[in-house]
């Protein structure tokens, strides 16, 4: 199970790192993709043919299903784990989830986010808030 948050740089030769605590259940290749929300997913193999199984059944007859599969499909990509735990993210994963420098990896479960930094720190405070708005009517 991947839970918490981890901040990383990715460095010059275009690595990032991820957390040590996961190597182990991630194995030595993932697959990433395009996330709903302009980040990025990690999948394990296990956890990606889960994701395939869920996409298959989606109806083909609906265009917006076919539409969603299609993104999360082609923009997938298999990369494998160097011995320090980096990844290369390819160019067009950094570009749609427009990564700067410093980006957040957030544990959720059966898989993993990754978020440039500042959108990560706007989308956690917006989600607070209205966490917490339910403390101030008290």
């Amino acid at each position: 199970m991947f839970t918490g948050e981890y901040r990383y740089k990715i460095d010059v030769k275009k690595r990032l790192a991820l957390p040590s605590k996961f190597r182990k259940e991630l194995g030595a290749k993932v697959v990433i993709t395009k996330g709903i929300t302009k980040c990025l997913v990690v999948y394990t193999k296990n956890g990606w043919e889960e994701m395939l199984g869920k996409l298959g059944g989606l109806p083909i007859t609906e265009p917006e299903a076919r539409g969603f599969a299609r993104v999360i499909l082609a923009g997938a990509m298999e990369v494998g784990l160097d011995k320090l735990g980096r990844i290369l993210i390819p160019d067009y994963l950094k570009k749609y989830a427009d990564f700067k420098k410093e980006v957040v990896i957030c544990g959720l479960n059966k898989e993993l986010e990754i978020w440039d930094a500042k959108k990560w720190d706007e989308y956690i405070t917006k989600q607070d808030e209205k966490m917490n708005k339910g403390e101030k009517k008290n």
